[in-house]
C-alpha cells in the first residue's frame, strides 16, 4: 500500500498553482512573475511563442496561462487557438496581454478562446482580480 501511495505522489505535480507566462519583453515577464509569485503561483516564464507551445505540449499541468498577443515565432493568438483544440489544454484559462497596437487581432482574442484580455500597461490588481475571477468561475 505504501508503494502505491509513493507512485501516486510521484505522478502528480507538487503544486497545481502553476502559471505559464509568455512575453518577449524581459521587464514585462519580470513584472508578471513578481505579481504571480506574490499570489502564491509557481511561474514558468518563457520569451517566445515556440517555447510556450513546447511547454504546453510537454506539460499541461498549468492552472492558467498569461500570453502576450504578439510573441516571436508563434503568436499568442495561434497558441490559444491550438489550446482550444486539445482536450488536455482546453480548460486552462488564458489571459492575453497586448500593447493594444493591433485592434483587429485584439478583436479575435475572445472568439479564439482567450478567457480575458488585458491592455498594457495594466495595474497588478487588474491581473490579480482577473485571475481570481477566472479561477473561481472554473471551480
Amino acid at each position: 500500500m505504501t508503494a502505491n501511495l509513493k507512485m501516486i505522489s510521484l505522478q502528480r505535480p507538487h503544486s497545481s498553482r502553476r502559471v505559464l507566462v509568455a512575453d518577449d519583453d524581459p521587464s514585462v515577464r519580470q513584472f508578471l512573475t513578481a505579481i504571480l509569485k506574490t499570489e502564491g503561483y509557481t511561474v514558468v516564464a518563457v520569451n517566445d511563442g515556440r517555447e510556450a507551445y513546447r511547454r504546453l505540449v510537454s506539460d499541461a499541468a498549468f492552472e492558467v496561462a498569461v500570453l502576450d498577443l504578439m510573441l516571436p515565432h508563434l503568436k499568442g493568438l495561434e497558441i490559444v487557438r491550438y489550446m482550444r483544440t486539445e482536450k488536455r489544454l482546453m480548460k486552462i484559462p488564458v489571459v492575453m496581454t497586448t500593447s493594444g497596437a493591433d485592434l483587429s487581432m485584439m478583436a479575435e482574442c475572445l472568439p479564439a478562446g482567450a478567457s480575458a484580455l488585458l491592455t498594457k500597461p495594466f495595474a497588478p490588481t487588474q491581473l490579480q482580480e482577473t485571475l481570481r475571477l477566472l479561477l473561481n468561475t472554473r471551480k
